[in-house]
């Protein structure tokens, strides 16, 4: 249970320096985001703490993810985190990239379970690169295994096979308790939205698939009110295009959850439009937009800050419990796009076309109108 408003910890704010806390470019970021209290919607007093992470920390310390980040963000209710990673630190060996400071806080926060809504808004259905008929409605959760997989198997590595060439080699495993944990909570998911899952794999090519099938088919006997169907990974790839409004909740692995996701946020025109929600089994959970830094249009101020602010609004109800005030950012957001404000990445003729500031200036001025 969230804790009541005097005994709540800070809430700790990790950025890239692109992508600041609640995406409103680094003027909005002193404002609002600063360390000291703030007040969110619905009563809600919030503590910030900024700390630095990814490309940011490197540049300052030498480190994708400081101790005294990791530290600050297990000591706190919940972490909104900004954008990771850059072209400037491509280059860089794999333990010094921005995107091993991202694995790392996921593992050392024991967040397994990444929430990934799809959603396309009313106002910007003519924005999908579907038709209007297949992307109207869709509505779907996407539950992503977050801390096993290949992407933290061992052994790993690079080698030299019999015939002396150079070999790159990963490890896709899963424990029986990684694949029932996930299992458990996309079903319990599922259960409050519209009582399907379908679990993807790709059970007819690999032994891990065969038994993640085998595991989450025996965790749907504890939840008979929810359907459960079975799809491999290539098939869902097509279908979320074809037909995406079959979904209600998705469950799936670790790269194939990463891989969908993305694909599954262009239904909704933008992949500026989609927040995500990681969380365990216990301690606080992670925020963050699923789009990255965007170091292309870096400081031009033309990014979309809505995948950013409607994390927040996941912090909010996922990580403190505080679905009202959640429910008026969301409502604040749609009603800014009913408004006809766009960033360029949704502008369409006959909207307003604005930059990050100001999209997210509007968003505030419709949260305030509705106190």
């Amino acid at each position: 249970m969230p804790l009541p408003p005097a005994e709540r910890r800070p809430v700790g704010a990790a950025s890239d320096g692109d992508f600041p806390v609640l995406g409103l470019g680094p003027e909005q970021l002193q404002n609002h985001s600063a360390p000291g209290r703030r007040h969110w919607p619905g009563g809600v007093e919030l503590r910030f703490q900024e700390m630095l992470m990814g490309g940011a920390a490197l540049d300052a310390v030498g480190v994708p993810l400081p101790d005294e980040t990791l530290a600050a963000a297990r000591a706190s209710d919940g972490i909104l985190l900004g954008a990771i990673g850059g072209y400037k630190w491509d280059a860089n060996e794999k333990h010094l990239k921005p995107e091993t400071g991202l694995l790392d806080i996921r593992a050392g926060l024991g967040v397994f379970a990444n929430l990934r809504p799809v959603t396309v808004f009313p106002q910007l259905v003519d924005a999908s690169p579907l038709k209007k008929d297949i992307a109207e409605g869709v509505d779907i959760m996407v539950v992503r295994e977050l801390t096993g997989g290949i992407y933290f198997g061992r052994p790993r590595g690079f080698g030299t096979n019999d015939n002396g060439e150079e070999t790159g080699f990963n490890t896709e495993i899963y424990s029986v308790s990684e694949i029932d944990r996930i299992a458990r909570v996309a079903f319990e998911v599922a259960r409050k939205r519209g009582g399907k899952l379908c679990s993807v794999d790709k059970a007819n090519v690999l032994e891990a698939s065969m038994l993640w099938r085998k595991r989450v088919t025996a965790i749907a006997s504890e939840f008979p009110d929810v359907e459960l169907s079975h799809m491999y990974v290539d098939n869902a790839a097509m279908q979320l295009v074809r037909n995406p409004k079959q979904f209600d909740t998705i469950v799936t692995n670790n790269i194939f959850g990463d891989i969908l996701s993305d694909e599954a946020s262009m239904i909704t025109g933008s992949i500026g439009m989609l927040s995500s929600a990681s969380v365990g089994e216990s301690g606080p959970g992670l925020f963050e937009p699923i789009h990255g830094s965007a170091p292309d249009i870096a400081g031009q101020d033309k990014a979309n800050p809505i995948a950013t602010i409607l994390s927040g609004a996941m912090l909010l109800k996922y990580g403190l419990g505080a679905e009202d005030a959640a429910k008026r950012i969301e409502t604040a957001v749609a009603q800014t796009l009913d408004n006809g404000f766009r960033t360029g990445d949704i502008y369409s003729p006959g909207t307003t076309l604005v930059g990050c500031k100001r999209m997210g200036m509007e968003v505030l001025k419709a949260l305030e109108s509705h106190r």
